[in-house]
């Protein structure tokens, strides 16, 4: 919509993750050597985390495109809540095997036949498993069993896993050390700093084809700003900056200023504190807490004068008919 208006041959800022678009900071570019070289040295088993929108995928497709050129068989999956059994039965399946109707032993076999001979011929195999934090802890010991495929000399299977934060927490459990003693190579992407953001809105207009003049489309005043937004992650960038521009151009603006940076940031509720009358949570909690305290006293004042009252009646009514006169009253 706004390409020939700022004069882009394409979109600059798509979210998905196309190998075109790479930023190479100096994490990125670490880890894409990381996962490279622990393919092709055979390392056996990698492992590179991040937070939601840091670029692991794009890595990972950078990755698979480099290795499309190097006779490298590999098994993507993408969807990582599978039971052990479905997990092998994708594996065979993505690596052209048969695998329909096969139990657990009969995949394993023929996955293991499958490997010597690729490694016969000095062929490459290689697992890639995205998402996989959500992976279960009997998917992640099959994992563990599948790196025992090996020769003297090296794995036969190299395997990547790659997901958030939580995939570390899951490995440094104690009921997966085993799997933990055999990482071979990790690594973990941050976020961009402000100067790497400004730099990456830069590098994207250039690579959409934009001129010099385009290429100044957003000032430092409005990267800074799409930097306070997103906290630099990729993604968010991507989409803050993706909008603007379709804000600019409704608007006919050569530029995309600060204030419609913030005017999309807050439609999309991104680090936006809005001044509202409630009060703060722990303020509310304070406040609640004391209006139930008040609550309960007067209900003991009410409880205590209701009884009082009752009292009261009894020794009427007890004066009045004579009854326990000799008694005392309790």
């Amino acid at each position: 919509m706004y390409k020939g208006f700022y004069r882009l041959q394409r979109n600059p800022f798509e979210i998905t993750p196309d190998p075109h678009f790479l930023f190479p900071t100096r994490r990125h570019n670490e880890a894409l050597a990381a996962l490279y070289y622990g393919v092709r040295r055979h390392k056996g088993f990698v492992v590179m985390t991040g937070e939601v929108g840091t670029g692991k995928t794009l890595l990972v497709r950078c990755l698979l495109q480099l290795m499309n050129h190097s006779h490298v068989a590999y098994a993507y999956v993408f969807n990582s809540r599978l039971s052990p059994l479905e997990f092998l039965q994708y594996i065979a399946g993505d690596l052209g095997l048969a695998s329909s109707g096969k139990n657990k032993s009969e995949l394993l076999l023929e996955l293991g036949t499958y490997l010597i001979e690729r490694h016969q011929k000095k062929l490459t195999t290689v697992l890639v498993v995205d998402e996989a934090h959500h992976l279960s802890a009997d998917v992640l010991e099959e994992i563990r069993l599948l790196t025992n495929l090996e020769t003297a000399q090296e794995k036969l299977l190299q395997i990547l896993l790659v997901g958030q934060p939580e995939l570390d927490e899951k490995l440094d459990s104690m009921d997966l050390r085993q799997l933990k003693q055999r990482i071979a190579l990790r690594s973990h992407l941050e976020p961009l700093d402000r100067q790497e953001t400004a730099a990456y809105i830069q590098r994207r207009l250039q690579l959409a084809g934009a001129d010099a003049e385009v290429a100044s489309l957003f000032s430092g005043e409005a990267s800074s700003s799409v930097f306070r937004h997103s906290r630099g992650i990729p993604r968010l960038i991507n989409t803050i900056c993706e909008n603007a521009l379709i804000v600019a151009y409704a608007r006919q603006a050569r530029t995309v200023s600060p204030d419609i940076i913030d005017e999309v940031a807050m439609d999309f509720r991104l680090g936006i504190v809005r001044t509202s009358k409630t009060r703060p949570a722990d303020e509310t909690h304070d406040t609640e807490a004391l209006s139930a305290v008040k609550t309960l006293l007067q209900l003991h004042e009410y409880l205590q004068a209701a009884r009082s009252g009752e009292r009261q009646v009894e020794s009427a009514v007890a004066i009045a008919t004579g009854v326990g006169k000799n008694e005392p009253y309790i």
